[in-house]
């Protein structure tokens, strides 16, 4: 697919001299562009479910609230938790959006016991108090600075689990971003033009699905109209991202 997104936009910009894209600046240009589609997705979806709540989307194949969570589907992964001291925990580093902590021991039968997620200025007042201070049976996190001290600083890249007796078996379900997108190619031939390398150990194709290569092509077609000062592309493309609005509405 990165291919022919590729071509096509180089397609469009040569169509009228409007310059020309390496393949570094294209693989700028197709990460920001993946990320756009990939986190327009989460605000399709709320729209979409409001419109369905209200009997105003389809059924069957016509159910755009299937497809897009079946998209999403593909970026959600369990992760087991490295414990660093007191509670707290790293995050991974591909982490969009957290669903769910749980304490899953090695043992059988297998028990979950999923971790409520609670506020900053919450956990403290919970800490506060034996009778509202998580438990083992009953416990709690917080993600981003801790209200107390740390061995590691407060980052966001961590996890905070109380009560801090916690420090294995901590599984956590989440929504990571997509991969970063690399056209990857050989030395550059005579006629001067790279030649595309799908075997390198560097290529990754986009990983949203294939109904999205239009709506990745227009807005890497904006991001390079904008790089080389063409207002004429950005127009055009702007002018096609307007339709597309119009369709899903």
């Amino acid at each position: 697919m990165i291919n022919e997104v590729r071509n096509t936009v180089l397609s469009i910009l040569n169509k009228n001299n409007n310059g020309s894209l390496t393949p570094e600046e294209f693989n700028l240009f197709a990460n920001q562009a993946q990320l756009e589609v990939f986190e327009g997705y989460f605000f399709s979806l709320a729209n979409w479910k409001k419109k369905q709540n209200q009997r105003m989307s389809g059924e069957n194949y016509a159910d755009i609230v299937k497809e897009m969570e079946e998209v999403l589907d593909t970026f959600t992964v369990s992760s087991a938790l490295t414990h660093v001291a007191n509670g707290k925990f790293t995050l991974p580093n591909d982490w969009y959006t957290l669903l769910k902590a749980e304490v899953v021991p090695n043992v059988t039968p297998a028990t979950y016991t999923e971790i409520e997620r609670v506020s900053q200025a919450k956990i403290s007042k919970l800490l506060s108090s034996n009778l509202t201070a998580p438990n083992t049976s009953y416990p709690a996190y917080v993600v981003g600075p801790e209200p107390i001290s740390s061995p590691v600083g407060p980052t966001a890249n961590f996890l905070q689990v109380y009560p801090q007796s916690i420090t294995s078996d901590v599984l956590l379900t989440y929504v990571r971003y997509p991969k970063t997108p690399a056209w990857t190619y050989n030395t550059i031939g005579a006629d001067g033009d790279p030649v595309f390398n799908p075997s390198s150990a560097s290529y990754q194709d986009f990983e949203l699905p294939l109904s999205d290569a239009i709506d990745i092509t227009i807005k890497i077609c904006e991001y390079a109209g904008i790089s080389i000062r063409e207002q004429a592309v950005v127009n055009f493309e702007k002018g096609e991202e307007m339709l597309n609005l119009k369709t899903e509405s």
